[in-house]
């Protein structure tokens, strides 16, 4: 079987369809829970899958770096070696290498880095990020690219866009012919409007399986990123997935998915389950808050989650308060479910031709708030 997409309907900008792979079909849209280092951080695999995620997202240079591609190839591979068979998209690497690696010197070949766990020396490249993801066994492989951050002057964003079409052709190039296995290009050039269509042209000519829409949440603001993809989706093909990368809050993830993309992901609600802040229907819900110590009820008396079915707010706030494991736990399983029930919201409303009153009613929830407690 080979990775295909199929299109099932549309609603203005908006997409619902499938992606075929052979480890499973993914939904579109999609949210990619974040197993940054071979795990979604406080979740067993099980316990993602029963949220309703399809895929989950590795990184190419946490895992490289511990416990190496090499170590998890000789284990079986990163399904085997996390304890999940559905498909598992694995990004590049470049983003981290930019955000996270010390004594960074980029050049054509690549980049050359030091690790922010041991200070050991580096050097990925096109191919040695497509050798990685190839040792990890990822369904979905991303194209290594640079991304510089946002503001920055227009010539340093195009030439960091160009070099980036560069290394796409050496990616694709690198990933040969993997049937079964998808490589996806990714789109840069900043907030400008020539740049990124210039470089949806170059990914075209080159070819590939999906196309990411890079670049984006690394500074420019809401505003500036939706109205990026208010015209960048037009540059990308409609019969193949589109991703948004590293996106978001689930306003963010609306705006996104009204604006044509197909998939996403972001390591904010298990992030957020860590630090005590649940995400509902009416927006944020910060646990540590003094009000919930005394409050019978579920986060979301609508949620269908665990945490909502068994757990009262006063019981969250305490072992919030209290930096038990389990309040990281039930916080986290609770905001990936919300998470996929959003997707699922959407792919309803996308199918049945009332997206237009889907987000209306997501706005006009979230503008009321958390509902004061008893």
């Amino acid at each position: 079987m080979r990775f295909e997409f199929d299109l099932q309907a549309t609603d203005g900008a908006a997409r619902t369809g499938v992606i075929r792979t052979p480890r499973g079909d993914i939904r579109t849209p999609a949210f990619m829970p974040v197993g940054t280092a071979g795990t979604v951080k406080a979740m067993m695999p099980e316990s993602v899958r029963e949220t309703g995620a399809d895929i989950l997202l590795g990184n190419t240079y946490h895992l490289m770096l511990r416990p190496t591609a090499e170590r998890i190839a000789a284990l079986g591979g990163l399904h085997r070696f996390m304890n999940w068979d559905r498909p598992i998209l694995t990004d590049s690497g470049g983003f981290q290498v930019m955000s996270l690696a010390s004594l960074r010197k980029l050049s054509e070949e690549g980049v050359r880095f030091s690790s922010h766990i041991d200070g050991s020396k580096h050097m990925l490249t096109p191919e040695r990020s497509m050798e990685i993801q190839r040792q990890l066994g990822s369904d979905i492989v991303m194209c290594f690219d640079e991304c510089p951050a946002l503001p920055a002057e227009e010539k340093v964003v195009a030439a960091s866009m160009q070099l980036s079409m560069r290394w796409a052709a050496r990616s694709k190039e690198a990933f040969g012919d993997r049937p079964g296995h998808a490589l996806f290009g990714i789109m840069q050039g900043g907030v400008t409007p020539a740049l990124r269509e210039e470089s949806a042209k170059a990914l075209i000519d080159i070819g590939f399986d999906g196309y990411a829409v890079g670049g984006l949440a690394v500074g420019e603001g809401q505003e500036a990123m939706l109205g990026v993809l208010d015209y960048a989706t037009g540059f990308l093909p409609t019969d193949k997935p589109r991703y948004l990368m590293g996106v978001g809050k689930p306003d963010d993830i609306v705006g996104a998915v009204a604006r044509g993309i197909d998939m996403m992901d972001c390591v904010l609600p298990s992030r957020s389950g860590r630090t005590g802040q649940a995400w509902t229907r009416r927006g944020a819900v910060n646990l540590r808050n003094a009000r919930h110590r005394d409050d019978p009820r579920p986060l979301d008396e609508d949620c269908t989650c665990p945490t909502c079915r068994g757990y009262s707010r006063a019981y969250l706030h305490h072992v919030v308060k209290a930096d038990e494991i389990i309040g990281s736990m039930l916080l986290t399983w609770h905001n990936l479910h919300y998470y996929q029930d959003l997707m699922a919201g959407l792919r309803a409303a996308i199918a049945g031709g009332r997206l237009a009153a889907f987000v209306a009613e997501f706005h006009a929830l979230r503008a009321e708030g958390d509902i004061a407690p008893l």
